[in-house]
C-alpha cells in the first residue's frame, strides 16, 4: 500500500521535562498491556503470565492465545501488520516498525518528530506473545512467535496468488480459486490443449530480445501452465553477443502440496537427437523465476534450439503423469 509522506516543521529539541513525560507514557503503555494480560478470562487456554523482574526483564514464557486487545497494541500504523523489532517510537510514545521507519518523514500518528527512540520494553513483551499469520483472513490458522512469523508468511499457502503469466504487465492478485477465471477473462490469447501428452509449439523462436511463449494443458482435472522463456545470458556475451538461453517450465495451477502428486517430462527430438528433462511441476505460487534460478527446468541455448527447430518453430513434447506414492520406510 502507498504511504503518505508528511513534511512537518522542524521539531523543537527535547527538554528534560519532555523526556520525563515520554518515560511516563511508555510506562503507562506497558502497564496497560500488562493489565490486559491479567484480565484474561480463566476459561481461556493461557500459559503462565508474563512476570516482570525489577530490572525490566521478562520471563521466558509465552501466551498461547494472546488476547486481541493486547495484539492491537503491536500493530504498526503504517503497514497495519504486527510489528517486528526494532520498535521505534516518537517522543509522544507512538510506535512504528523497523521496516516502515525509513518510509516516513514524521510520526504517522501525531505528525510529530520521526520515531527514533528504541522501545526495548515493548520488544521484550512481544517476545512472549503468539501472533497469528497475516493471512489468517484467507484461512491460515497457524500462529507463531514474532521471529518465526515472517518466515512462515513467505511460504504460506494462503497468501494471495499473483498472475502466473510471465512478465510484469499484469499486476493481478487473488485467491487460488480465482486464478483460472482471471486467465480466461484477461489472457484470452492463451491456448489450452487437452490430454496428458501434447506438443507445445513455440513459433518464431528467432525473434530478437527476451520472449515468452505460454500454453495451458488440461489433464487429471487440473490445469498446468507451460512456459518457454528466452533470456539473454550475459556471462556468454563476451564470446557470442547473440548467445541466449531458453527455459521450459511446467507449473500447476494449484498448491505446492498438490503439485507433488504429478511428474512431467519435456522432450525435444529431431534428426536422431533427443534432449529431455523430468521433474515435479512447481506451484504457480513459486513462480517461473524460482525454477529458472534453481535450473529446475529444461534449459538449452540458441545453438541447441536451432538443432531441434524447423523453420523457426520449436515443438516440445509435454507428458504429465501421476507420481507414484513414496514408499514409507519402516
Amino acid at each position: 500500500m502507498s504511504v503518505k509522506s508528511y513534511s512537518p516543521p522542524s521539531p523543537p529539541p527535547l527538554t528534560p521535562s519532555m523526556v520525563q513525560s515520554n518515560n511516563v507514557r511508555t510506562q503507562a503503555k506497558i502497564q496497560a498491556a500488562t493489565q490486559v494480560l491479567n484480565n484474561v478470562p480463566a476459561t481461556q487456554t493461557v500459559a503462565p503470565q508474563i512476570m516482570m523482574s525489577a530490572n525490566g526483564a521478562t520471563a521466558s514464557t509465552t501466551i498461547a492465545n494472546t488476547p486481541s486487545e493486547l495484539l492491537s497494541a503491536f500493530e504498526c500504523p503504517v503497514c497495519m501488520d504486527y510489528m517486528l523489532p526494532p520498535y521505534l517510537q516518537c517522543p509522544s510514545g507512538h510506535l512504528v516498525c523497523g521496516n516502515c521507519r525509513p518510509k516516513v518523514t514524521c510520526c504517522p500518528s501525531c505528525r510529530g518528530p520521526v520515531p527514533s527512540i528504541r522501545n526495548l520494553a515493548m520488544e521484550r513483551i512481544a517476545q512472549t506473545l503468539i501472533f497469528p499469520c497475516k493471512y489468517a483472513p484467507s484461512g491460515c490458522s497457524k500462529q507463531f512467535q514474532a521471529q518465526e512469523k515472517t518466515e512462515h508468511e513467505e511460504i504460506c499457502e494462503h497468501r494471495p496468488y499473483s498472475c502466473p503469466c510471465p512478465g510484469a504487465a499484469c499486476k493481478w492478485h487473488g485467491s487460488l480459486t480465482e486464478v483460472m477465471t482471471h486467465l480466461v477473462r484477461q489472457h484470452k490469447s492463451i491456448t489450452t490443449l487437452q490430454g496428458e501428452d501434447i506438443v507445445f509449439l513455440a513459433t518464431d523462436i528467432t525473434l530478437p530480445g527476451a520472449v515468452d511463449w505460454v500454453m495451458m494443458q488440461n489433464c487429471f482435472n487440473c490445469f498446468f501452465m507451460l512456459v518457454l522463456e528466452k533470456q539473454d545470458k550475459s556471462e556468454h556475451q563476451s564470446s557470442n553477443n547473440n548467445q541466449q538461453m531458453f527455459y521450459a517450465v511446467v507449473q500447476l495451477i494449484g498448491t505446492k502440496k498438490e503439485a507433488e502428486n504429478f511428474i512431467y517430462r519435456l522432450e525435444l527430438s529431431s534428426r536422431r537427437r533427443r534432449l529431455s528433462f523430468e521433474g515435479t511441476p512447481r506451484s504457480i505460487h513459486e513462480g517461473v523465476a524460482a525454477s529458472i534460478t534453481q535450473s529446475d527446468c529444461l534449459c538449452f541455448d540458441t545453438n541447441q534450439a536451432q538443432l531441434f527447430s524447423e523453420n523457426g518453430n520449436l515443438g516440445i513434447n509435454v507428458t504429465i503423469q501421476k507420481a507414484a506414492p513414496l514408499e514409507q520406510t519402516p
